[in-house]
């Protein structure tokens, strides 16, 4: 067993796990948006990214677990990374569920870049879906740079895809967000919570509960609800 420090706890992992698996084997939630369980890391999507020591940040899907770490997976230098990173997702990908619903729960209220509507993040998910779960490997990248782009080889369906699905299935872009094409606006916000959290905040984390158990009535009318409420028992 490896003993480790993630966000002031003294932990233990087994040899070989990640930071990714020793944060969430304790609860600890941390944003992915290119990594499954049941695949190799890619270290794509940089969401992950937690802090290791004083000052830098690792992507925690693909860092192993070392005895001594002192991780924080909170600290306001990863919480200003993951934001500016999904603002950038919700620019390329403004139609998907997935990144909307991760922008409002890191509290992302403004996107300050322009929309691109693109289908793909390039987050390798299909790809190593097709290849290692499906043992497929009807599709891959092609190009490079600016170019490189998720294809089928020579652009013809190969016979090897059993049209399964798998690919649709693991991408984080193809469920579309509530508005669909309808929506007016790049960033939704539709979820997000406006309130604050009543439990005690500390400076590299707050509180890990999830669903957050701060108060049974959730979302961005939770503090309006509250003023009613006691508003209403004061009248009696």
């Amino acid at each position: 067993m490896i003993r480790l420090t993630i966000n002031g706890s003294s932990v233990q992992v087994e040899e070989g796990s990640t930071l990714l698996e020793a944060a969430r084997l304790y609860g600890i939630p941390v944003p992915t948006l290119c990594h499954d369980d049941g695949l190799s890391a890619y270290g794509a999507c940089r969401l992950c990214v937690v802090e290791l020591g004083v000052g830098r940040l690792v992507t925690s899907c693909n860092t192993r677990a070392a005895e001594g770490m002192v991780v924080r997976t909170d600290s306001q230098r990863v919480d200003r990374a993951r934001r500016l990173l999904l603002e950038l997702y919700v620019a390329t990908s403004p139609q998907s569920k997935r990144i909307q619903d991760l922008a409002s729960a890191m509290g992302v209220r403004e996107c300050r870049y322009p929309a691109k509507n693109e289908d793909c993040i390039q987050c390798g998910l299909c790809v190593r879906m097709c290849a290692e779960q499906m043992m497929g490997g009807a599709i891959g990248f092609a190009g490079r740079g600016v170019s490189r782009h998720v294809a089928r080889p020579f652009d013809q369906t190969s016979e090897l895809c059993r049209q399964c699905g798998a690919c649709l299935y693991v991408c984080p872009v193809c469920e579309l967000r509530c508005q669909a094409s309808t929506a007016d606006t790049t960033l939704c916000s539709g979820c997000l919570n406006f309130a604050p959290v009543c439990f005690k905040t500390y400076d590299d984390a707050m509180c890990f509960l999830d669903p957050c158990h701060a108060c049974e009535l959730a979302g961005p009318f939770r503090a309006d609800m509250r003023t009613s409420l006691r508003a209403a028992s004061t009248a009696r």
